[in-house]
Formats: C-alpha cells, structure tokens, sequence
C-alpha cells in the first residue's frame, strides 16, 4: 500500500515503493461467488514476506472470525492457501499442530531444478486449466520420494508443475529446458495431482479480494497514525464484508453476485431514489427508470424474506 506522505510506520518496501506491507486473509466463496475478509494486518512496508510470526497471527485471526471452530484442532476441513511466502517451516509445523490442511508455495532451489530434470517423462502427468479440462503445454508431477523432507512437517507432499510460458516471458534460473517449474507442498493425503495443483493455483482468487478492498479504500490509507490505520483497515474489512453478504443473500442466483464494487456502485448503488412520509408511513421510492430497478428489487425481496437473526 503506497503511502504520498510521511506516515507512522511508512518505510520503503521490496518493492522499491513507499509505504505499508499488509497481510491479508480472505475466505474464498469458490468460483460461482466472491470472498470475504476475515483477516487484515497493517505492517510496516519494510516487514517481511515471509515473516512466519505474522503468518501465524493472521491465520489465528482469521480462524477466530470463522463459525464453529472452537478447539485449538481444527480439523482439515478447513485449507489455509498461500503463496511461497507462506512456505517456511515454522508455519507449518504451526498449521500441522492445529491440524489444518495446507497448500502453499515452496520455493525451488538449484538442487530441486537438478532432481525435477531427473524425473521421467512418464512421472509426468497434463495439468488442468481454470476449467477443469487438461492443458495442452502444462504437465504436473509430484517430487515427495525424491527429496530429503526430514526437516519438515509429516505427511508434507511436494508437487511441481511445468509449462510452456508465454512468448516473451522471462525464465528464472531454476527453470528448466525452456519450462517455467512452480511447486506447492500440501498434506492432502489422496486426489489426482492435477486436480491439487489446480486447488492451489486457485489461490490466485485472493488478488480478485485484494482489487476489491483497494476499491473499498485499502489503495490509500488516510491517517497519520499507525493504530488510527489499523481502524482504517478495519472498516475496509467492514464494507467488502457487507459487500459480500449482500451478493450471498440478496443477489446469489443473478450475475451480481460476483460484480465487484465498481459495477456495484454503478448499475445498483447509484440507483436514484427518495424517501417520502405520508399517513404516518415512510415510503422509498426508487427511480423507474433505472436499467437494474427490477434486479435490486429482486434482492430486496429476498433479504426482506431471510428469517431474523435476532
């Protein structure tokens, strides 16, 4: 988060920015919704990526905002995403002791390049796309027998995924033959490793969730003051909380239900309307006009029709 002016806690990021590194836990609605923020922590911009303190704590928060879990095990019924910043070993022996499932980044070192170029052709198998159907130039093949995993977590798996890049793309120097190599860990005992990897690569929704908060006020923070930005953060969560319960209840079946602010305020929240008294009864009434009238009135209806939660 850039930061214009001299704030508390500003400093200069990785990024060769200005400003704050926050870290972010989102609950992801799956592909047919959106997601919704259980967890923001404001950081100093010169904060570390892969800070496992902090990893931990925005995990503890974001549990503590989920319904129904109680104990210190959790259960893997809950999946904790993340990026290879997320890959290190406190972190995980944290989300093995609470019995979480995992899928996170692990970062490819040299010696992992050498042994992924020793793979077999047939340990390789066609990875899938965002839809589910195999990926022509994209196989996936998993690394766990081959690499000394004494260090970490039990039940830990590594995969790695191959793929032609686009033209033009610049490789690393851990790819190999022309291939950019990405791996994850996870400790999900079964499922194909194509349908895993895609599991994982679905993290990437979270930047969808980042869009929305910066829309909701996260792209500048205002205040001076550290903690006064920290409430700040804490109304952003706020509002793409509302945000979200409204397109779960009020818009599920209809294409609003994963708009993003932008169109929100657009096509529903700049709906014209205005509020009349007469024979003691308040009354709104909205522009007729309006090419989404019957849409927000559609929503209306169902959230009028939910049971109190009273």
């Amino acid at each position: 988060v850039t930061a214009h002016s001299d704030k508390e806690h500003a400093t200069p990021n990785w990024k060769k920015g200005f400003g704050f590194h926050p870290l972010c836990a989102f609950a992801d609605h799956q592909a047919a919704g959106t997601g919704e923020p259980l967890a923001i922590m404001l950081r100093p911009g010169n904060a570390g990526s892969n800070t496992a303190a902090d990893h931990i704590s925005v995990v503890e928060q974001a549990l503590a905002q989920v319904p129904g879990i109680d104990g210190y095990r959790v259960g893997k019924a809950v999946l904790i995403r993340t990026d290879s910043a997320g890959g290190t070993h406190e972190f995980l022996d944290y989300l093995t002791r609470r019995r979480l499932a995992y899928s996170v980044g692990f970062g490819l070192t040299d010696t992992i390049a050498e042994i992924i170029d020793r793979l077999s052709p047939q340990a390789w198998t066609p990875a899938y796309d965002a839809d589910g159907v195999e990926r022509d130039g994209a196989w996936v093949a998993e690394l766990t027998g081959m690499l000394d995993l004494s260090g970490w977590p039990e039940g830990m798996r590594v995969i790695v995924r191959k793929e032609r890049p686009h033209p033009g793309a610049q490789l690393r120097f851990t790819d190999s033959d022309g291939m950019r190599l990405t791996a994850f860990a996870t400790n999900t005992p079964r499922g194909q490793l194509a349908e895993l990897e895609l599991r994982h690569r679905r993290r990437a929704r979270c930047e969808d969730r980042i869009r929305t908060a910066k829309d909701c006020g996260l792209t500048n923070l205002p205040l001076h003051g550290f903690d006064q930005n920290r409430i700040w953060c804490a109304i952003i969560a706020l509002a793409c909380e509302v945000i979200a319960w409204t397109q779960m209840l009020a818009f599920d079946t209809t294409p609003a239900r994963r708009w993003e602010p932008k169109r929100l305020r657009l096509q529903i929240f700049s709906i014209a309307a205005r509020l009349t008294r007469h024979a003691r009864r308040t009354r709104l009434k909205l522009a007729a006009t309006a090419p989404h009238l019957q849409l927000l009135l559609d929503g209306l209806t169902r959230l009028a029709a939910l049971p109190n939660p009273g």
